[in-house]
C-alpha cells in the first residue's frame, strides 16, 4: 500500500500533530485560564501534555471539556521547514524570541555607531567604521542561532518558559495574599517563621485554596 493509501486509511485522530496544532492547543488553553475555567495547577498540566502531544487524540483530550475550544483541524497538505519557519517567523512567540535574542545587538550598534558618529561629526580623521569589527561578526552568530532556534522550535520554549515565570509570579502574589488574610485572621503571626509559613502552605494547598506551585515546561 502506498504511502497516500495509508494517510487515507488512517483516521484524523490517529494522525501526527504538528508544532502549529500544539500552540493552537496552547493558546485556546490561555483563553480557558483567563476565563476562569481552569485553574493555575491545571493549565499548568495541560500545557505540558500539549506540547508533549504527538496525535491529534491527545490533542483533544485536553479540550474536550471546554465549551468554548475548537478542535484542531489537519492541514490539507503538508507543510515544508521553510514555510513553517516563516509561520513562526511572524507568530507573537517568535516576535519576542526575535526581540530577546537581538536586543543587546541592537543597544550595543546603536551606542557604538552613536560614538562614531560623534567622532566622526567633530571633524576625526578617523572615518572608518570601526564598529563593525564588533557588531560585525556578532550579528553573523546571531543570524545562525536565528535560523537554527527557528528551525528548532526555540520560541514556542521561550514562550512556554515566560508562561511559566507568569504563573510563577501569579503564585506568589497568591500566597502572599493568603498570609495576609491568615494574619488577620489570627491563623499566622504576625511574623510567622520559614517552617510556619511552610506548614501554613502545604495545608493551604491540600484544602485547594493554593494551586500547587507550577513546575517548569518539560519537568
Amino acid at each position: 500500500m502506498t504511502g497516500d493509501g495509508t494517510m487515507a486509511d488512517m483516521s484524523r485522530e490517529q494522525l501526527r500533530a504538528a508544532d502549529a496544532d500544539r500552540q493552537q492547543v496552547a493558546d485556546q488553553l490561555k483563553s480557558a485560564l483567563d476565563e476562569g475555567r481552569l485553574d493555575l495547577a491545571e493549565y499548568d498540566e495541560r500545557l505540558r501534555d500539549a506540547y508533549a502531544a504527538k496525535t491529534y487524540a491527545d490533542l483533544d483530550r485536553l479540550l474536550n471539556d471546554l465549551p468554548n475550544a475548537a478542535p484542531v483541524v489537519p492541514l490539507a497538505s503538508p507543510v515544508s521547514p521553510v514555510a513553517t519557519a516563516a509561520t513562526a517567523a511572524g507568530g507573537g512567540d517568535a516576535r519576542a524570541w526575535l526581540v530577546h535574542v537581538w536586543a543587546g545587538w541592537v543597544r550595543v550598534a546603536a551606542i557604538l555607531t552613536l560614538i562614531w558618529g560623534i567622532s566622526y561629526g567633530t571633524g576625526s580623521d578617523d572615518t572608518y567604521f570601526w564598529p563593525a569589527w564588533v557588531i560585525g561578526p556578532w550579528g553573523i552568530v546571531l543570524l545562525f542561532r536565528t535560523v537554527s532556534g527557528l528551525a528548532k522550535g526555540e520560541p514556542r520554549n521561550y514562550a512556554a518558559e515566560a508562561e511559566h515565570r507568569r504563573q510563577l509570579r501569579e503564585h506568589k502574589l497568591e500566597r502572599k495574599e493568603l498570609y495576609r488574610r491568615a494574619i488577620a485572621a489570627g491563623e499566622l503571626p504576625v511574623n510567622p517563621s520559614k517552617e510556619e509559613r511552610k506548614a501554613f502552605i502545604a495545608e493551604a494547598t491540600a484544602r485547594g485554596d493554593l494551586a500547587p506551585k507550577p513546575r517548569r515546561p518539560g519537568q
